[in-house]
């Protein structure tokens, strides 16, 4: 352990007993580093044994006779979500359509500064926008979604908006019904849902 440098940050995707915590704080106590950590674990025993081990190095632990000074720290402990996709592939919308749109967006690269919320001047669809590129999420989780020229014809770019049109559009929505010789015209890139967006 003494290899790493005293303001790292590793990484341990099997955190089993918390071992990797123990020693990287019991590290930090004896020559004043700050290094980090992020333990992963996958199995139920990760808030009994895993979590419990690192609180009680961290505050001390042991009986008056046998008891060990805490070696100081802090740490949160973090729980994964539901799927954002179903084992069919299709979306989980039991996740919400908040949690979906901020998956596509991470996933798409979109800068935190270029998104979105729904309420913003130019579509409750529009995920992000900047100078380039227009990101639009046309997704409704009770019904299938189209690009077709109304769907276009709702978009709002222009002066009373506040950003013209961007010159690359990227849409997700189920079907598209434009065809490919207008959507090369205008800059719109068509993407299917769920089929298109990116998976980790």
């Amino acid at each position: 352990m003494g290899a790493f440098a005293k303001d790292a940050l590793v990484l341990d995707s099997f955190a089993g007993s918390g071992s990797t915590a123990h020693a990287l704080l019991k590290l930090n106590r004896s020559d004043g580093g700050h290094r980090r950590f992020i333990l992963c674990e996958t199995m139920d025993y990760a808030q009994t044994l895993t979590a419990e081990r690192v609180r009680r190095v961290m505050a001390g632990y042991g009986d008056r006779d046998k008891e060990k000074a805490g070696l100081g720290g802090g740490f949160d402990f973090y729980t994964v979500g539901e799927p954002i996709f179903l084992p069919d592939e299709n979306l989980n919308e039991t996740v919400g359509t908040d949690a979906i749109r901020a998956y596509v967006a991470y996933s798409e690269g979109i800068p935190s500064g270029d998104q979105t919320t729904a309420e913003n001047p130019h579509s409750p669809y529009l995920l992000g926008l900047n100078r380039e590129t227009a990101w639009i999420f046309h997704y409704e989780p009770d019904r299938a979604t189209r690009l077709d020229m109304e769907f276009l014809s709702g978009l709002r770019f222009g002066a009373d908006t506040g950003a013209s049109k961007p010159g690359t559009v990227i849409i997700y929505a189920d079907r598209c019904l434009l065809s490919a010789a207008f959507m090369a015209k205008h800059g719109i890139i068509f993407k299917k849902i769920p089929r298109d967006i990116t998976r980790f």
